[in-house]
């Protein structure tokens, strides 16, 4: 996957791990870490985007780069290879909007493989809303979601299997969790192997507590990797990737409790609750954003019962946070 070029100077490719302030850390396939800065072109960087959209982001935790390496073991990034994927959001408005119409894409980690998002049936209590926000936001980047509810020994079997039912219904894997009872651990880290794993979830949800299960031998301090932001301000995502062993990496995103998913309009949100795809193409007009329009197909399945009204009340909620103003 990573490779050594010889030109007329060591040039060298890695993955980016970590980013402090100008500082950007890339592991190489023979496991050296070396701290990167950007070549100078980069710097006047910053890509257009589609419909008034701007990117903030030159380079982003998961990233595979080209870097040649200093005197002093340092390294200066001169290329980002192209992503084949990467999770955004919009970016809290301390950073955007000028103008109407403006806003600016903030990433959170590229190359992904899979996301993991992560609930707790209880303390904090399971919120299906957010997590909803979150498969829209990787829907929508055409990453594979997978769902753990964690805490499941606080729950009642019932509570539990609902949510399961639900989702698995839909078509995501969703598994169950305890680090009480070990329970689903396993299977979780079977689904972690050899994958690059974005790692979503509200703060309390056990997120540290099941990485340490999962790999007991690394000396790594999950919990302080997670508080890695936590400095008053959520204008930041400080993602850490995480590498184990047989090519498994964990992108840990401490800064993103709840995410505003980028550059998806009103009548293109329907696509991302993936259990409306087979009814879209029935609705009488082909702006349509399932609420209040004659003839919609998704509305009268919903009445049906053929689409669950828990997450119809979710992408209501969505829809109504979608600014008109964001595209003109």
């Amino acid at each position: 996957m990573l490779s050594v070029k010889l030109i007329f100077e060591v040039l060298i490719r890695g993955l980016v791990t970590k980013i402090e302030s100008k500082d950007y850390y890339v592991l190489t396939d023979s496991n050296k870490s070396f701290r990167c800065t950007l070549r100078g072109k980069f710097k006047k960087d910053f890509a257009l985007k589609k419909n008034k959209l701007y990117l903030t982001d030159i380079v982003a935790v998961g990233d595979l780069v080209d870097f040649d390496i200093n005197k002093d073991g340092s390294g200066v990034i001169y290329k980002v290879e192209e992503r084949k994927n990467y999770l955004s959001r919009k970016a809290p408005r301390i950073k955007g909007a000028s103008y109407r119409g403006e806003r600016l894409e903030q990433i959170i980690a590229s190359n992904i493989d899979q996301a993991l998002i992560l609930c707790s049936i209880k303390e904090p209590a399971f919120n299906n809303r957010t997590l909803d926000r979150f498969l829209v936001a990787a829907e929508s980047a055409h990453i594979d979601s997978i769902i753990v509810i964690n805490k499941s020994d606080l729950g009642t079997e019932n509570q539990i299997e609902r949510w399961i039912k639900l989702y698995e219904n839909i078509g995501y894997k969703i598994i169950s969790t305890s680090i009480v009872t070990k329970s689903g651990l396993d299977e979780l880290s079977k689904l972690l192997l050899k994958k690059k794993t974005v790692l979503l979830g509200q703060s309390g949800v056990g997120k540290s507590s099941i990485l340490n299960i999962i790999y007991p031998n690394l000396d790594l301090k999950v919990g302080n990797i997670s508080d890695y932001s936590g400095k008053g301000t959520h204008t930041t995502v400080t993602s850490v990737m995480i590498p184990f062993s047989d090519n498994t990496f964990i992108i840990d995103t401490p800064g993103v409790r709840e995410i505003d998913p980028y550059g998806i309009k009103k009548e293109d949100l329907g696509h991302y609750f993936i259990e409306f795809n087979k009814y879209l193409v029935n609705c009488k007009f082909n702006t349509c954003i399932h609420d209040h329009e004659p003839e919609c197909s998704v509305v009268n399945a919903v009445e049906k019962g053929e689409i669950s009204e828990v997450r119809y009340d979710s992408y209501l909620r969505l829809l109504n946070t979608i600014e008109t103003d964001l595209f003109y």
